[in-house]
């Protein structure tokens, strides 16, 4: 058993865990965060993905151990994450919504309620690391990335969804783009999704 301190959604949370346990465990069977969902439970559908030091991990596959004394952001808490993104009064506009939470919103591009934590909290994660710079397995050569139908959907591949409507994922990320200013690497170029467009993988 280890003692560990997590600070989950901006409160640090103490806890001992049997250091079998994984993140995902820790935070909805102890800790109560419950939106992190667990779907497959081997890394394959990306329902439990958190940000953990800003970046996109699966949490069924780290052990709580390992995050002492991380800052951990769930789906709960990227609202908070997210404010000030656009200045107090649009904040205020949002509801408190984060960017991605309103586009997901404004382009129905919400699945059922058991990947879409997953998937918010990946678009805010994969948006940081295009702002970033960072290339996905499709950026081609040619500088700066834009944040086109195939890098959106490449850098979204990790989540699934058996309802498999994916088709205003894509907008929805494009137009949190454009509103969290992730231009400093090429214009997001946001389209609508058009009949029979490839889903994110």
């Amino acid at each position: 058993m280890s003692e560990i301190t997590v600070d989950v959604d901006g409160t640090p949370r103490r806890l001992t865990v049997d250091t079998r346990t994984t993140l995902l465990d820790a935070l909805r069977e102890r800790l109560g965060v419950t939106s992190p969902k667990k779907g497959c439970d081997h890394g394959q559908c990306g329902a439990c993905t958190v940000l953990s030091g800003e970046r996109r991990v699966l949490s069924c596959l780290v052990l709580a151990v390992t995050q002492d004394g991380a800052r951990v952001v769930t789906a709960e808490g990227v609202a908070a994450r997210g404010q000030h993104a656009d200045g107090p009064d649009a904040e205020e506009e949002r509801g408190g919504l984060h960017p991605v939470q309103q586009a997901f919103i404004d382009c129905d591009a919400f699945q059922c309620g058991y990947c879409t934590p997953g998937q918010v909290v990946s678009a805010v994660g994969m948006l940081d690391e295009f702002e970033r710079g960072w290339p996905s397995a499709v950026t081609e050569g040619a500088r700066p990335p834009r944040l086109d139908h195939a890098e959106v959907a490449e850098r979204m591949s990790g989540n699934l969804c058996r309802c498999a409507a994916y088709v205003n994922i894509v907008p929805a990320v494009q137009q949190a783009a454009a509103a969290h200013g992730s231009t400093a690497h090429g214009p997001a170029t946001p389209v609508a999704a058009a009949p029979g467009t490839e889903a994110p993988r």
